[in-house]
């Protein structure tokens, strides 16, 4: 039996009958589409959607990167096995993808991209619009999403559609290779009529899966543990993704092993729990980068080690160190030439806990007694940047994180993804539940987390949750707001002002740049950019956006901010001006290096001075072979 619909119709009718299914849970695998409509997509996907209105909801957004961000925080907070569609139209609604789905590819989150295309028939040509490259006919500006993209198609006739749908959904839910798919879908073909087999509409459930480790990697990940003095364990994304927190938690009960977290892995232990030792790497506690220096044996879960993780080559020092790493992905596996344990994150860590307990394996009493009074120490540093002593002044940034911290709970969720809040929460942040703490680090992109937590709302309706913003972000990507106040979600933005590119200026300092082009001020008669403040109202801007604005000049006008902020029911923003952008935050420094080249010829003191410190970090680094 068939039936005739046109390929955006049949699409929709595809993807609506898609589900994940993993532990025995099953879920809608695209569970509404994102849309803003021209004439790439309005009379294809536009009409399909009003078609099946009923099968697929349908979300208004205001940029299309925003969009994808949306459908990202969504993703995430639905543990990779639920996303959004995105569709656009062509020329610019197509390429303001790429940001989006860059970021998705990167941190392995998975999210549908539709944008219209050209002419496939090529019958108006060259169409509004249409990039014209001489050399080659099957080129649009849709290709670009090719090297963001996890797989990619044009599905140029309609009965390309079926093994093209059927390759993204595959994609999608693959825990390994999931991120960003893209069906490119010109406009003439979506609007195209085709007689499809009813077997194609049929509700599909694609399994994601929890492979164990290979018995032989097991034996020798097992044997690599029980002879390490000074084990430690990374927690990255991977631990969230497999919701293997519990699972790490019996782990490091069970061996007594800390645990340091990633960006994208804080939060896979409670704060408090005896085996945490916080954020490691460029933006990590000293309580964790100590542990790192010294490790002989370093257990990455889940995390694909980036640079901040490893400082740029330079923090795992101690001589004949090892790395076993356990991970979905073989290609994270082998990294830092590493002991790989290919397998999903839960079930490895049970493989590991189970085998080491038949040993009855525990690192010895010295060494948790070492960590346990550093993390002591370290959490009187946070409780001294958290601490405000004269509630009426104006707060400091760690202040800001204290205040919300004091407040919230484990139900809370607290975004973010660039500037200085990055580096200030991984060092001083309690994460009180699993999913409480959300950073996108891996892009660590400017104006995700407007858009990130409409997405993340969405998936948890009754979590409270906030979007940790400065005055440099907000002013990437406000326009979201304006869809939180028009479907009524009631997310929560705190605002911070510091009039500038705040991390950026600080690392300017470090490395030569003195600050330049960082600040939000007017020019000065040098031409740079060290006047004023300028007389910019952030918080006006929000509320003309419609979103209701509560402003705290001093520590206890934020205190009572927030409290009020959290009890609303309806999208509210906090708004809070700290320090200039060219005055430090007050958290304490780096506590491992981040390799950012610096000039390596200059004449001001400045450059020299960081060139001279830089060639004593370089010298440090190593390749772990």
């Amino acid at each position: 039996m068939t039936t005739r619909l046109t390929v955006a119709q049949a699409l929709v009718r595809f993807l609506a009958a898609q589900y994940t299914e993993r532990d025995g849970v099953r879920q809608r695998s695209i569970s509404a589409t994102w849309g803003i409509f021209g004439h790439g997509n309005v009379a294809g996907l536009g009409q399909a959607l009003v078609e099946y209105a009923d099968d697929m909801p349908y979300h208004q957004g205001r940029n299309e990167q925003s969009m994808v961000h949306a459908a990202v925080g969504y993703a995430r907070q639905s543990n990779r096995l639920s996303t959004h569609a995105v569709t656009t139209s062509i020329g610019p609604g197509a390429t303001n993808l790429v940001t989006g789905a860059a970021l998705a590819t990167i941190n392995h989150l998975p999210v549908l991209l539709l944008p219209g295309d050209t002419f496939a028939t090529r019958v108006a040509d060259p169409v509004l619009q249409q990039l014209e490259v001489p050399y080659a006919g099957d080129i649009s500006v849709n290709d670009c999403l090719r090297p963001v993209s996890k797989y990619f198609d044009r599905v140029t006739r309609p009965e390309a559609l079926i093994p093209a749908a059927l390759q993204a959904m595959r994609v999608l839910t693959d825990p390994v290779e999931t991120g960003a798919v893209t069906l490119a879908l010109p406009q003439d073909v979506q609007a195209e009529a085709h007689d499809w087999p009813d077997e194609f509409f049929a509700e599909r459930t694609w399994v994601v899966r929890r492979p164990g480790a290979d018995p032989t990697e097991l034996t020798e990940a097992v044997q690599t543990i029980r002879t390490a003095r000074r084990p430690l364990v990374i927690a990255g994304g991977g631990v969230h993704h497999s919701r293997a927190e519990e699972a790490l938690a019996e782990f490091a009960g069970a061996t007594g092993i800390p645990v340091a977290s990633t960006q994208a892995g804080k939060g896979s232990l409670r704060h408090d729990h005896p085996q945490d030792v916080g954020g490691v790497g460029h933006t990590g506690t000293a309580t964790a980068n100590e542990l790192a220096r010294q490790a002989d044996l370093v257990i990455g879960v889940g995390t694909r080690w980036t640079d901040f993780t490893t400082a740029s080559g330079t923090l795992f020092a101690a001589d004949g160190v090892r790395f076993l790493n356990l991970n979905i992905a073989p290609y994270d596996g082998h990294k830092l030439a590493g002991a790989p344990l290919v397998a999903d994150a839960r079930s490895g860590l049970q493989e590991l806990t189970d085998a080491l307990r038949l040993h009855a394996h525990r690192v010895t009493g010295a060494y948790v007694d070492e960590y346990t009074l550093d993390k002591e120490r370290w959490e009187q540093r946070v409780d001294a940047c958290f601490e405000a002593d004269e509630p009426d002044i104006r707060p400091t940034q760690p202040q800001v994180l204290g205040a919300l911290d004091a407040l919230v709970d484990e139900s809370d969720v607290v975004i973010n993804a660039a500037g200085s809040l990055p580096g200030d929460l991984h060092k001083l942040w309690r994460a009180r539940s699993r999913d409480q703490y959300h950073l996108e680090y891996g892009y660590s992109c400017m104006g995700y987390e407007i858009p990130a937590a409409i997405g993340v709302k969405m998936a948890a309706p009754d979590r409270n949750v906030w979007a940790l913003v400065g005055d440099g972000t907000y002013l990437m990507m406000p326009t979201e707001i304006v869809t939180a106040v028009q479907e009524g979600i009631a997310i929560k933005l705190l605002l911070i002002q510091n009039h500038g590119y705040a991390s950026i200026g600080g690392l300017s300092e470090t490395v030569g740049g003195e600050r330049f082009g960082t600040a939000y001020r007017y020019q000065s008669d040098d031409g740079t950019y060290t006047g004023a403040p300028l007389p910019v109202d952030l918080a006006a801007n929000v509320a003309s956006l419609g979103m209701r604005v509560l402003r705290a000049k001093t520590v206890r006008d934020l205190r009572a901010a927030l409290e009020e902020a959290r009890a609303a029911d309806t999208p509210t923003c906090v708004y809070v001006e700290t320090e200039t952008a060219d005055t430090v935050s007050g958290a304490p420094p780096a506590q491992a290096w981040w390799d950012v080249p610096v000039a390596e010829t200059a004449t001001r003191p400045s450059a020299v001075k960081a060139r001279e410190l830089y060639e004593r970090h370089v010298s440090t680094r190593r390749r772990h072979l």
